[in-house]
């Protein structure tokens, strides 16, 4: 590392009278003794608001509007565009098509039956099926306090849901609930799509 150069005695004296006569950019600003400083404001009280009125929560909503913006999902798979040939889907909404086989899901939990379907539904695939039922049920009435209003029948909502990603989706053609011979609201029909 190389050493720190020093001025010389006339280098440092030269610097110096450079130094003298330069302005600088920012002059420091010198505070004159005698200046008394600006007084003080005086602090504001603080603002006293009127406390909050007696409310309660949701005392304002409108309890005759529906909370369910999607709408019931039986009504949502019914006005989604038909897959399938319309004659048998025609035979199937009215009750009149078999299913070849069936599963019950009713009574279990989430954990149980999502394993149970997609084994069923693909050995229904091996077997060359074409018209499934699946179970499960109308779901609990209870009486529901909460803000969020919760949807009746948990295996219900989920069962569609499953249907519609992989490894099932791409051997479904339709999903629509069941007859009322069928189970009706707690059953769904599931049409395959042929084995090739």
């Amino acid at each position: 590392m190389k050493k720190p150069r020093h001025l010389s005695k006339d280098e440092r004296d030269i610097w110096d009278r450079v130094a003298r006569s330069a302005t600088p950019l920012n002059p420091p600003t010198v505070r004159k003794p005698d200046a008394t400083p600006p007084p003080r404001k005086a602090a504001k009280p603080p603002r006293v608001e009127d406390p909050l009125p007696d409310f309660r929560v949701g005392s304002r909503a409108d309890a005759a509007r529906p909370h369910d913006t999607l709408g019931p999902l039986s009504d949502r798979l019914r006005a989604k565009p038909v897959s399938m040939d319309a004659k048998n889907f025609g035979r199937m909404s009215r009750g009149k098509l078999k299913p070849e086989a069936r599963i019950d899901l009713h009574g279990m939990t989430l954990a149980e039956a999502h394993p149970e379907l997609v084994r069923f539904m693909l050995h229904a695939v091996d077997r060359g099926r074409r018209l499934v039922l699946v179970i499960t049920g109308k779901g609990q009435r209870v009486e529901d306090h909460s803000p969020v209003p919760q949807r009746r029948g948990i295996l219900r909502q989920h069962v569609p849901q499953w249907l519609a990603v992989p490894p099932l989706s791409t051997h479904i053609l339709e999903v629509r609930p069941a007859h009322q011979r069928h189970g009706g609201e707690g059953a769904y029909y599931v049409y395959l799509r042929r084995n090739r």
